[in-house]
């Protein structure tokens, strides 16, 4: 069963990552683009000769960011079957449909939407080459934090739902996860350095392009893992309904 929903989520990622990569295309690259244009005329103005181009931009912008993104809708597909299969028929009694929504959710959040609110993305020009170690470290840090508060947040989920009713179990553990995320994130330093003559205009679209990207790939993961989940899980249920209408 496990094997056939993971297969389910590999295709559900893929699909996903597709309609992520035409978002991203369309919204987030005329942002990159002026980030890039910005990059190259303060490195002339500093009399800096140009970097060489290992890969241009017209693959960077359609088949490199196209595998790039595959690649993570995959290895997202796969997380998210996973998550579903241990999600589903543990977490209140949701129909698969609903647990896939509900797990991509809560993936989104702790994966996406809680790192980026500490480290937001930022397009080209942004950032310092010296300091490229410390931000990818701290970064997966945050990740790191991010999971395990969640962890305990759904382990105190089930006490408190059982004490307190489904309703105000969920919401006292969605508050501690929120008070475990923001104590955690005082102990990580703070990281900026976006130059101050940066386009702001540019450098909000670009997260906005960013975080739609994620949105899209998310969400839509979860719409059509959804009905693929309930054919697997469903069908046994009918055959023997079937079975027990001819008996």
């Amino acid at each position: 069963m496990t094997g056939r929903l993971l297969a389910r989520g590999l295709i559900a990622g893929l699909v996903a990552a597709c309609l992520a990569f035409l978002f991203g295309r369309l919204f987030g690259e005329p942002s990159i683009a002026h980030a890039i244009s910005f990059e190259e005329a303060r490195d002339a103005l500093a009399g800096e000769p140009p970097e060489p181009e290992l890969v241009s931009r017209t693959v960077q912008s359609t088949w490199g960011l196209l595998t790039a993104i595959v690649m993570l809708g995959a290895a997202y597909g796969g997380l998210f079957s996973l998550g579903f299969s241990l999600a589903y028929g543990r977490i209140a009694r949701l129909t698969p449909r609903a647990t896939a929504l509900l797990v991509a959710a809560i993936g989104f959040v702790v994966l996406v939407l809680v790192p980026d609110l500490k480290y937001p993305p930022n397009p080209p020009a942004v950032g310092n080459p010296d300091t490229i170690g410390l931000r990818t470290e701290v970064y997966f840090e945050i990740i790191l934090i991010s999971i395990c508060c969640a962890v305990i947040a759904c382990l105190a989920s089930r006490p408190l739902i059982q004490k307190l009713g489904t309703w105000n179990g969920t919401i006292i553990a969605g508050v501690l996860f929120i008070a475990l995320v923001s104590g955690m994130q005082f102990t990580l330093p703070d990281i900026s350095e976006v130059p101050d003559t940066f386009p702001a205009t540019v450098l909000w679209r670009f997260r906005e392009a960013s975080i739609g990207t994620q949105m899209l790939l998310w969400s839509s993961m979860a719409l059509i893992f959804g009905p693929m989940a309930e054919k697997v899980l469903c069908a046994p249920q009918r055959s023997s309904s079937h079975a027990r209408t001819l008996g």
